[in-house]
């Protein structure tokens, strides 16, 4: 009973084959045609992102400028004093991305500009 098991269950894996070349190759193409597809979804999305960065960036130097006008009854010179005043972390306008960058110009208002991506 148990030799008679043995020989069907070899006589099962002798019918069996593999892949073939063809069926394999088939693989490999709709795997590279959806790597394609992410990849350029992908790319969308950083430039989505590096926008939202510019804007962001420009809302709080415009903001911080605003603070600062409201504390001192003047504007700021530059980037530099939003940050010495306590009003920015860090200066968005010393940035060396041009994508990011924020551009503050004096005057009353200053003029405050995004970067290339805003």
């Amino acid at each position: 009973m148990l030799s008679s098991a043995m020989n069907r269950a070899r006589g099962a894996r002798k019918n069996e084959s593999g892949f073939t070349l063809i069926e394999l190759l088939i693989v490999i193409v709709i795997l590279g045609i959806l790597a394609g597809i992410v990849v350029f979804s992908v790319r969308g999305i950083t430039d989505r992102g590096e926008k939202s960065a510019c804007n962001a960036n420009l809302k709080t130097v415009q903001t911080a400028s605003e603070a600062y006008y409201a504390k001192n009854g003047s504007y700021a010179a530059d980037g530099a004093a939003l940050v010495s005043g306590g009003f920015l972390q860090s200066d968005p306008t010393a940035l060396t991305d041009a994508k990011t960058k924020v551009t503050y110009t004096t005057g009353t208002p200053p003029t405050i500009t995004g970067g290339t991506s805003c």
